[in-house]
């Protein structure tokens, strides 16, 4: 014996096909750009730990050429700046990170050191 649907039950067919299909997409992009962003917060830790380094490097007299170096080996393409403020020595860098093709995000961190020190 064939069960009969409702006229209700058959306009519904495929609905949830469609409801997957408009929602996949939304998920999908909320995925990507949650990764970026954890991404984004890891080079900003790189990028803050290097820029302490560079501080301490300078703090001891090292070149300043090293201390870039140092930013440079740990984040790729990031701005650096060194300067003297009284009896510190201070390091900023900043760099553009890109998350997915439209957003970008810059990030900067800046890092002092006492001048002369061991």
């Amino acid at each position: 014996m064939r069960r009969v649907l409702p006229d209700l039950a058959r306009d519904q067919r495929g609905a949830v096909a469609a409801e997957l299909a408009l929602a996949l997409p939304a998920v999908v992009i909320a995925l990507l750009l949650g990764a970026g962003a954890l991404g984004a917060a890891a080079q900003q830790v790189s990028l803050q730990d290097a820029v302490a380094d560079a501080a301490r490097l300078l703090g001891r007299g090292e070149d300043p050429a090293s201390a870039v170096a140092v930013v440079a080996a740990s984040v790729g393409g990031a701005r650096v700046v060194n300067e003297i403020r009284g009896e510190l020595v201070c390091v900023s860098a900043s760099i553009d990170v890109r998350v997915g093709v439209l957003v970008s995000i810059p990030l900067s961190a800046s890092s002092c050191a006492l001048s002369g020190g061991l």
